[in-house]
Formats: structure tokens, sequence, C-alpha cells
């Protein structure tokens, strides 16, 4: 899944125009993103830059807050446990997927070896 802080309404046609195969969950005002220690204000000098490219935060997110979280990563298992987390201040640093996947079959290989 993703979450966003768009509106419900933003996140619902975001995930249609790209044909998102899996939940696009909508965190308005970062409430969650916030707990974490998540969320920046995007500087005031940057905003204009923002609505050049029709980026246009307020519209988006329902607020005039120009508030974001930071892009992250983060396996959690069933019980609740975090078992992997990525997150980097640079929203253009991501975390390779091959990485996320390594983790999920060292995940899996954990859960087959404790039912044998």
């Amino acid at each position: 899944m993703a979450i966003s802080p768009q509106t419900p309404d933003h996140s619902r046609a975001m995930a249609e125009k790209l044909e998102l195969t899996f939940a696009l969950l909508s965190d308005m005002g970062n409430q969650v993103a916030r707990q974490f220690g998540l969320v920046f204000i995007i500087d005031e000098a940057v905003r204009g830059a923002h609505k050049q490219v029709c980026a246009d935060l307020p519209a988006f997110n329902g607020d005039n807050s120009w508030e974001l979280p930071m892009a992250g990563t983060f396996l959690v298992d069933q019980s609740g446990t975090v078992r992997l987390a990525f997150v980097h201040p640079d929203f253009t640093r991501r975390l390779d997927p091959l990485v996320v996947i390594a983790r999920l079959n060292e995940l899996q290989g954990e859960r087959e070896g404790s039912t044998t």
C-alpha cells in the first residue's frame, strides 16, 4: 500500500490515472506521518517552483500547511513489528526494490523455518 497526504478524491484520481494495483491511503493533515516524525514544511522560497509544475499542495492536500511527509519504505509484519524501514530526507533517494524483495524472501524463509 502507499500512504499520501492528498485528499481521498485526489488519491483516488491518482490511483486511477496511474492504474495502481495496490491501495493508496489518505493521511490528511499528515497525522500518521507526524507521529513518526516524518513531516517537513516546504520552504516559502520553493513554493513557487511547485506551483509552476502544477504541484498545488494546498489543493491536493486540502490545507494550506505546505507540509509533506518524507518518502519512506516500511515492511510491517502481521504482528505490527517493523521488519524494514528506510527514510531519506531527499525524496529522490528511494530504497532499491531489490532490497525489499530480498528482505521479503528472508522473512519468508524465517517464517517457513519456524513452522517446521
